[in-house]
């Protein structure tokens, strides 16, 4: 430990003594987090590491320890759940900082602190020992450790094992807004979160552009979808829906036109704009008399209320739970509905046009999709497909309408259908990052 380490180290006493023990355990929580804190931002990341492992790990990890370390004795009065907590959000202190200084190495590093091997050996005469161990053996067989070794992967080896984890993105953001989650966790989340979204997008585009041209390598950039050859035709089907009948200008006039509605005509309007133009017409006669049931259900005491922005962003986020998950806990009627009948763009068009008139209803919709995920990954991957198809259809769809990017449809050679999405082979894809209008004034002038 270096001199520096060790000075700072002797700070532990105040929390840890007879007197300070005796005190409120947040208290004494709150003392450790701005130790902590403290160091992260004046001390070399491996100094940090040494501290965390002194306070946290020395003494439990070897077969003839003794002496309990000193936190532990905070918490010892059946206090396992608050152990719980300080270590995660001290853990996390530490992953939030080195993800904002772009140190992932050392995050792997404080990973690689809890592979230790001696925590199942009993120190018979000290029973107290056992009990930390069993506290710490417990944590590293935890939810809560898994989490954290997500942020020690590397964005291509996230997506590796479960099925699932190609859609970890949505489980962040569920972590983001969780409020039982230590501020430090949400707050790396979404840096993570972002960072995934990000790297999709880029590489989608280089996809399309690779994908396009007979002299690039398609190798360096690969799909980054599971879809194979299917993508890039799926991408030119959702962008040929452009001009006066686009998604962003039907939703621009219902935003408009519902202006000033009561809930009740809202109802029935959000239930007109939804499944304007959708195909597969037999479908849509059931869904939409299902869909208007459950809706007209919802607030019915509120019907004659002018609808208000909050009223609005309810109402949108009650169509969300419509077709993804009621409960929050198992998949709703229309979804099952949808998916098994093989329509899974047919229900990402519909919550893709639910967000293009609620933007605030993002967050909410991914949250949504994280309980689903939560649902389906008791199941392997092969009953999984047609859930799988449609979150593949829902990453493109919504990669290809966000706001940084913007993707064009153009026509390189004449063919004789008057419908061309009979002939998307004539069509080629092209992606460029939106320029913000008022930016753009602002420096041209």
């Amino acid at each position: 430990m270096t001199a520096n380490s060790l000075s700072i180290s002797q700070e532990y006493p105040p929390f840890i003594t007879s007197k300070r023990r005796q005190l409120n355990v947040q208290i004494a929580q709150e003392e450790v987090y701005t130790f902590f804190i403290k160091i992260v931002n004046t001390m070399p990341p491996d100094d940090v590491l040494r501290e965390f492992k002194v306070v946290f790990i020395d003494g439990l990890d070897l077969q003839y320890s003794h002496s309990i370390p000193r936190i532990y004795k905070i918490f010892l009065n059946d206090k396992e759940q608050d152990f719980y907590n300080t270590i995660k959000r001290c853990a996390y202190i530490l992953i939030n900082t080195w993800k904002t200084s772009r140190k992932d190495k050392y995050i792997q590093r404080l990973v690689n602190l809890f592979d230790i091997k001696n925590l199942k050996v009993k120190a018979n005469n000290f029973p107290g020992i056992n009990i930390c161990k069993s506290w710490l053996e417990n944590f590293i067989n935890s939810k809560d450790y898994q989490e954290i070794k997500l942020f020690a992967a590397k964005n291509d080896e996230i997506s590796k094992g479960h099925w699932t984890n190609r859609y970890t993105s949505y489980l962040l953001v569920a972590q983001s807004v969780n409020e039982n989650n230590p501020r430090e966790q949400q707050e790396a989340a979404r840096k993570l979160y972002k960072q995934i979204k990000d790297k999709f997008k880029f590489e989608l585009a280089m996809y399309i552009a690779r994908s396009q041209s007979a002299v690039s390598s398609t190798t360096r950039y690969k799909n980054p979808s599971v879809l194979g050859d299917n993508a890039l035709r799926l991408i030119k089907a959702i962008i040929l829906k452009k001009g006066a009948f686009s998604h962003e200008n039907i939703a621009n006039i219902f935003i408009k036109q519902t202006q000033g509605q009561t809930l009740e005509q809202f109802k029935a309007s959000i239930e007109k704009y939804l499944f304007f133009s959708v195909d597969h017409q037999e479908l849509v006669k059931t869904l939409r008399q299902q869909f208007a049931e459950i809706l007209s259900l919802w607030k019915k005491d509120y019907n004659q209320e002018i609808i208000t922005k909050e009223l609005f962003l309810r109402a949108c986020n009650r169509v969300i739970d419509c077709f993804t998950t009621e409960n929050g806990k198992e998949p709703s009627l229309l979804f099952i509905l949808l998916l098994s009948q093989g329509h899974s763009l047919t229900l990402v068009i519909i919550l893709l046009k639910t967000i293009l008139i609620s933007r605030n209803s993002r967050r909410h919709l991914e949250i949504k999709i994280a309980h689903l995920i939560h649902y389906y990954e008791k199941y392997p991957e092969d009953e999984c497909k047609w859930v799988i198809n449609f979150m593949e259809i829902f990453n493109i769809t919504f990669a290809i309408y966000a706001e940084n990017v913007e993707y064009n449809l153009i026509k390189m050679e004449e063919d004789e259908s008057s419908n061309p999405q009979l002939n998307l082979d004539a069509y080629r894809v092209f992606s460029q990052i939106k320029v913000d209008r008022q930016k753009r004034v602002s420096s041209d002038s």
